[in-house]
Formats: structure tokens, sequence, C-alpha cells
């Protein structure tokens, strides 16, 4: 599997860490941390992995980038986090980053 796929389904772990995290109440539940743990784990080992064949601020600023945005999107479908077009502006950006990141790589 290519670097940048690889890196991709990285970001993608990251957000579903971040989220875990956040459901477990402060490690006080064990499903969420068990998927925390394994996801957060899985998100890392693929960064490294992608990390051989790319730049590492690029791979890093790809991974947090695909993450941070995943994250606040899934916030704001679930309705833990306000959706205001602004918000949505904001992490579109983000995404554009994300490619261009991907087009000057």
């Amino acid at each position: 599997m290519g670097a940048w796929v690889v890196l991709v389904l990285s970001g993608v772990l990251e957000a579903v860490w971040a989220s875990a995290l956040a459901a477990s109440d402060g490690f006080r539940r064990p499903v969420p941390v068990a998927v925390f743990v394994v996801t957060a784990a899985l998100s890392l080992f693929g960064l490294a992995h992608a990390m051989t064949s790319l730049p590492t601020g690029t791979a890093y600023a790809v991974w947090v980038g695909i993450g941070g945005a995943l994250t606040v999107a899934w916030s704001m479908l679930t309705g833990r986090e306000a959706a205001t077009a602004f918000k949505v502006l904001l992490v579109l950006g983000i995404i554009g980053c994300v490619i261009g990141l991907r087009l000057v790589a």
C-alpha cells in the first residue's frame, strides 16, 4: 500500500481515537478506552510507516489535518459541537491545505 494511502487511513484513525478518548469519560469506560488504545497505536504506526517515504513535516501536517478535520466534522454531526458556517468554512480550509500539501509533495 502506498505511503499516501497509509497516511490518509492513519489520519482517519486519528479522528477515531480522538473521538474514543472523548467518549472514554476520563478513561472510565472500558470499550472507548480499548478503541482508543488500538486506534491510537495503529494510527501512529501508519504515520511512522508513511514517514519512511514522505517528508516528516508534510506527513505530520497531513495526518493532523485529516484527523482534526474529521474529528470536528464528527463532533458537529453528532451534535457535540455547534456547526456554524464559519467553522465549516475553516474545516474546509484545512482540507484544502491537506490537498495542497499532497499536490506539492
